[in-house]
């Protein structure tokens, strides 16, 4: 092999390195040491461990009599369709959103694997500023993959899975950037993923999958390093966020049914609740149910989700009416104060 052809490839070579060094520099980086608090004030540690487990000891406090308040309802004034997910960066708001052309029909048997016709619809990101006004709207998905779902911010990144709006299916992962908005399609993943998270410890990406039954783990490539069962049937996660160390706090929903007295034989009610999950372990370490209600009459953990901690005190961020019902779409704030797990 002559030395120019050698000298050739070893420039390749390096060039396939740093391709990848900068695909995941944002992982290595948030694995030194950073909490991932929405105010985006990322303070290093100065080693591999993650410091900032306040909201993880606070959430250990949180039961069925919690006392929360709703201290705060920002209206937003512009098309939101069905929402999704909400995250908070240092200058921004996130909020994901399907807006439906043409509903899913379910088939009388499955055809094709499928259980329901692909429908039509268009996926919305929208960049907000804190006071709810709208600068941007990013449109992601492709074909029949236009259902953004819950989402999550890194630090640095935004994260939002689109998929098809059917079980069993396919969906693309993307990489926003939060300063820039630039939008980076990370990978494909064969199966409709409504959530995802960055973990990171591990600089890896997980995500739960329709109704949250399963749970998938990928590298910043998108090959899987592994997959596991839900062992908790309490509610299906809707959005979910990163909690140091290596848990996932997620908000959800399901639907319930009623005696017939209630409003007849397939009356149903909305049971919302909250699930803090190890990704070490695989378990399910706490959960419990949130019954407060929206304008439009959603239980308030329905779809947009997010905690933030303060010492003992928590704040709750959600969004869980489509911009069609009650009030529009209003991001809702609730506070309350625990005592400290024993």
């Amino acid at each position: 092999m002559s030395a120019t052809r050698t000298r050739g490839i070893l420039t390749a070579a390096a060039a396939i390195v740093l391709a990848a060094s900068a695909i995941g520099g944002t992982a290595a980086a948030q694995a030194a040491g950073t909490n991932d608090r929405p105010n985006g004030n990322n303070a290093g540690s100065g080693s591999h461990r993650e410091t900032d487990t306040a909201l993880a000891e606070a959430f250990n406090g949180v039961d069925r009599n919690t006392n929360w308040q709703q201290t705060g309802k920002l209206k937003l004034k512009f098309p939101t369709y069905h929402t999704e997910g909400i995250a908070f960066s240092q200058d921004h708001i996130f909020l994901s959103a399907v807006q439906i052309i043409e509903p899913t029909a379910k088939f009388p048997s499955p055809q094709g694997g499928f259980d329901r016709t692909a429908g039509k619809g268009v996926g919305h990101l929208f960049v907000m500023d804190k006071a709810g006004n709208l600068q941007k709207d990013i449109v992601l998905g492709e074909g029949d993959m236009y259902h953004p779902g819950g989402i999550d911010f890194d630090g640095a990144n935004v994260w939002v899975p689109v998929a098809q709006y059917r079980p069993n299916s396919s969906a693309i992962i993307y990489r926003v950037e939060a300063n820039t908005l630039d939008v980076h399609k990370q990978f494909e993943v064969k199966d409709h993923f409504g959530g995802i998270v960055m973990d990171k410890q591990t600089g890896h990406l997980v995500g739960n999958t329709w109704g949250s039954r399963r749970f998938a783990e990928w590298d910043l490539r998108g090959k899987q390093l592994s997959t596991w069962q839900n062992p908790n049937y309490f509610i299906d996660y809707q959005d979910c966020q990163y909690v140091p160390a290596s848990k996932m706090l997620c908000g959800g929903i399901t639907n319930l049914p009623q005696t017939p007295a209630a409003g007849g034989p397939d009356a149903t009610y909305e049971l919302g609740g909250m699930a803090m999950i190890d990704l070490k372990s695989r378990s399910v370490t706490r959960d419990v149910p949130f019954q407060q209600w929206s304008t439009a009459g959603h239980v308030a953990t329905r779809n947009p989700f997010k905690m933030t901690a303060d010492g003992n005190h928590l704040t709750l961020k959600l969004a869980p009416d489509n911009g069609d019902e009650g009030n529009g779409t209003e991001i809702l704030t609730y506070e309350a104060t625990v005592a400290p797990a024993k």
